[in-house]
């Protein structure tokens, strides 16, 4: 069982047949994409962005780089306090619902000289280099809400000619020959993790993801899981979702045996196939 950032590592590993035991891939369920990654992101942006640069969100342009499920927190919360958004992204199909979410998809390299934040989102390595930051306007601030420390190319900033300022806790100014600064938040590490807080509900449904997993391997029949990774079987991801309802005193509409039989599916569930995502 495992979370995000190292779900690529495992698939290497089970790719090269160097895989030990099997792994349940967390991180893909439903639950933890959408509560983890899209409703908490949504509310901790804000949070973080306030404590750390303290600045007003109404009418700056943002640039978001990657439209998955913590692209979309971020962009929706920015957008609903009057940002401009701009959205980079690889995948077509993101792209597509971005455009039809109304924000404008852009390449960073078009859009950078103009924005005031950059936010990365991709889970990817080296999407924002010393390229796009020598082309910062006086002040961008610059961080990551994405997976680990590899998104923004910290590295290429520790060089003579730029001076680092520490200002506070998790902000630094980078300063050019120039006297043009850009602000990096938390040295390009985890933004939210970094400087806010996760809410006990997300960390409720997370930790009752994990240990599902960590339960249905352990009490697994011989040979059902074999030494690769897996997704979390959609019945136990509907159930996490079926234990939190009752935060809200909500009350599930159950269907029929006629209604059942229908669609092909149990009362009971799994009401969807296991690749929704």
């Amino acid at each position: 069982m495992w979370r995000a950032g190292s779900q690529t590592w495992l698939h290497h590993l089970s790719k090269a047949g160097r895989l030990c035991v099997p792994a349940i891939n967390v991180n893909d369920s439903v639950t933890k994409q959408k509560f983890d990654n899209l409703y908490c992101c949504r509310e901790s942006i804000l949070d973080s962005l306030k404590k750390t640069a303290d600045i007003m969100f109404g009418g700056k342009q943002v640039a978001v780089c990657g439209y998955g499920e913590v692209g979309k927190g971020c962009s929706a919360a920015l957008k609903a306090m009057g940002s401009v958004v701009y959205v980079t992204e690889i995948d077509p199909i993101c792209a597509l619902q971005a455009c039809m979410d109304g924000f404008r998809l852009a390449k960073l390299g078009d859009v950078v000289r103009q924005v005031d934040m950059v936010i990365t989102c991709t889970g990817n390595k080296n999407v924002v280099v010393r390229e796009h930051m020598d082309l910062m306007k006086n002040g961008c601030v610059v961080c990551n809400m994405g997976r680990s420390n590899t998104e923004i190319d910290v590295n290429s900033l520790r060089t003579p000619e730029l001076v680092w300022q520490h200002v506070r806790a998790q902000v630094d100014h980078i300063i050019w020959p120039d006297g043009k600064r850009i602000v990096l938040l938390a040295e390009g590490r985890v933004l939210n993790l970094s400087s806010s807080t996760v809410p006990i509900y997300v960390l409720s449904i997370t930790a009752t993801t994990q240990a599902l997993a960590l339960i249905e391997l352990f009490n697994a029949p011989e040979g059902r899981y074999k030494q690769d990774v897996y997704l979390l079987p959609k019945k136990l991801d509907e159930y996490v979702a079926s234990l939190h309802l009752q935060t809200f005193d909500a009350h599930l509409t159950e269907l029929t045996d006629e209604q059942a039989k229908y669609m092909g599916l149990s009362k009971y569930g799994p009401f969807k196939p296991s690749y929704y995502r």
